[in-house]
């Protein structure tokens, strides 16, 4: 028991040091005397309970596999040049700006992300039916989007780019009349 004791207050440690980076969690700290770990941890308790019993789990877990890579790739799209920085053009007339790692890893989750998506649109009708289906599908999104668990890269660099490699060809034949 002591060693669970002694884990648990070097994790808190180490997430109150984490937390203390964002302002506004330490002003909100200042201003209720709550510890911000304890907002940060109700918080996923929170979203963890609304996916596990389903109260909005699909909105929840769609949320999570979308809003914080649309808002890195905002950041990504936004940021100012830099001269160590790798260059994307797009369609248009602008050129994208990107940071070299970050930025690429952001890209290469979008990319898994949409292949679970589209997969997801076809298995729906069964997947929906599997007990804790939000809870499981958010758990794998955690795992596709935290860097030390790599799960986007590995799914992208085993699954995805070996058949994209190889089906390019095609792939661009078919939509060479739209570009």
């Amino acid at each position: 028991m002591d060693n669970f004791k002694v884990k648990a207050h070097r994790y808190h440690a180490q997430l109150d040091k984490e937390l203390s980076q964002y302002p506004r969690l330490n002003q909100f700290q200042a201003a209720t005397g709550v510890p911000k770990t304890y907002l940060a941890l109700g918080t996923g308790v929170f979203f963890f309970v609304m996916i596990f019993f389903n109260l909005a789990g699909k909105l929840l877990s769609n949320l999570l596999g979308w809003i914080y890579p649309a808002y890195r790739s905002f950041k990504a799209l936004e940021s100012p040049v830099a001269e160590d920085d790798k260059q994307c053009g797009f369609a248009t007339k602008h050129y994208v700006v990107l940071t070299p790692v970050v930025d690429a890893m952001i890209f290469i989750f979008e990319v898994v992300y949409g292949f679970v998506a589209i997969i997801e649109s076809f298995t729906d009708v069964l997947l929906y039916w599997f007990p804790f289906y939000f809870l499981l599908k958010t758990l794998f999104l955690l795992w596709l989007m935290i860097p030390s668990f790599n799960g986007a890269v590995i799914i992208y660099t085993r699954i995805l780019r070996p058949f994209l490699t190889e089906h390019h060809g095609k792939i661009d034949g078919a939509f060479k009349d739209y570009d």
